[in-house]
């Protein structure tokens, strides 16, 4: 009963953040776009044939879903500004355990997003 409404606040909530991120570096564009799509495709057929015809958020949904793979520049792009940002993260943190912790969420990204199939 809930799902479709918790699906689409999802959506919703990580379409915005996909949203955001485009001027952003500190946030990922595709992986949350790509978590709207499929948040919509459980709780709103309008808002996924809407993601799926947009000319920017369109292919790179239609790879990820055909092939599970993402575009070669996006995957480079992704790489560098990812490294960039967490390398900028780490160096301001002060404490030692954040940094780690950053550090082992980093690589575990990084490994996961540099194995993904490129198209």
């Amino acid at each position: 009963m809930l799902k479709r409404p918790f699906y689409f606040t999802c959506g919703c909530l990580a379409f915005l953040l996909g949203l955001i991120g485009i001027p952003l570096p500190v946030l990922p564009t595709t992986p949350f776009i790509l978590l709207a799509a499929f948040c919509f495709a459980k709780s709103s057929t309008r808002f996924h044939q809407a993601l799926l015809r947009h000319p920017w958020f369109g292919p790179m949904i239609h790879d990820w879903q055909a092939k599970r793979a993402i575009a070669k520049k996006t995957k480079i792009r992704a790489l560098v500004l990812m490294s960039l940002t967490f390398a900028i993260s780490i160096y301001w943190v002060p404490l030692i355990w954040i940094k780690l912790l950053l550090l082992v969420c980093f690589l575990c990204l990084f490994t996961w997003m540099y194995q993904l199939k490129e198209t």
